[in-house]
């Protein structure tokens, strides 16, 4: 379930923390836990399904998903991957940097502090706002895997992650009308995969539907984009702007959403729907 963007962007792995080298120094913020720690037990059972979204993730990351603070739905959560015989570390804060070094995800690999501690479990959170965006749940001897390793982990939306972070990844994150961030979960953005030779190419994710930049005609050339991208063209009469901006782009739909109206200082684009099920391996 980590992920869920491989069909518009290869993502940019966070530098992970090393084990041969030892945790960074700033992986684990000295300071006394927050005033309302998580409550529940930290060995919740987990159980991973078929389905996706906020139920199935809350199902695989036990008792980090439950210690989240999010504004919105939980946005990735993983259940034991486990360590092998050799990985575990001597200590708790060496089984939080392992598991930046096994699973290399797209969050913050420093800044966590302590929130509970138990004989055989640590729970280690990130925090904005004094809120818990990012969790993670370190155990010590596991079956056939001794010493500390990661257990489950969860994460909020990368909208609610601060934009010092969010600015050196792939995430392109866009701002509503009243300047607040908005969930990748209901909009994103990304750059076309050069692996694929579509890094001319741009997509537009917007809840379920797909629209692309496509102004070397990579996309459509490949019969990707039933229409073709044009990148000059007037606005419809029945089109309305949604509020929704980015670095000088504004997003405009008309009521059927069959193409997105991408204004700039240039003008204004028509960015075609993307057919269903296109993606880049």
């Amino acid at each position: 379930m980590r992920g869920g963007l491989v069909a518009l962007a290869v993502l940019t792995a966070v530098a992970a923390a090393g084990c041969d080298d030892g945790p960074r120094p700033d992986l684990v913020l000295k300071g006394t836990p927050p005033a309302a720690p998580y409550g529940g037990p930290l060995d919740v059972p987990t159980r991973e399904t078929d389905e996706s979204g906020p139920r199935a993730l809350l199902l695989a990351s036990g008792a980090a998903g439950r210690a989240l603070e999010c504004d919105g739905e939980i946005f990735d959560g993983s259940g034991p991957d486990g360590w092998s015989r050799s990985d575990g570390g001597a200590t708790p804060t060496e089984g939080l940097a392992l598991y930046f070094d096994m699973f290399q995800p797209e969050e913050p690999d420093h800044g966590y502090r302590v929130e509970r501690k138990e004989r055989d479990r640590v729970l280690y959170s990130y925090d904005v706002g004094g809120r818990t965006k990012v969790a993670v749940v370190v155990a010590r001897d596991q079956k056939d895997r001794p010493g500390w390793g990661p257990e489950t982990s969860a994460a909020c939306d990368p909208a609610e992650l601060p934009e010092s972070f969010t600015a050196t990844t792939d995430w392109q994150i866009w701002t509503d009308r009243a300047g607040r961030r908005v969930p990748v979960s209901r909009l994103r953005s990304s750059t076309g995969p050069e692996h694929c030779g579509w890094q001319s190419a741009s997509f537009l994710r917007l809840e379920d539907r797909t629209y692309a930049r496509d102004p070397d005609g990579v996309l459509h050339r490949d019969g990707l984009l039933p229409k073709p991208y044009r990148a000059k063209v007037r606005m419809p009469a029945g089109a309305h702007d949604t509020g929704y901006h980015r670095r000088g782009r504004r997003l405009w739909l008309t009521d059927g959403r069959a193409t997105a109206y991408v204004r700039t200082a240039a003008g204004v684009e028509a960015w075609p729907l993307l057919k269903e099920g296109v993606g880049c391996d």
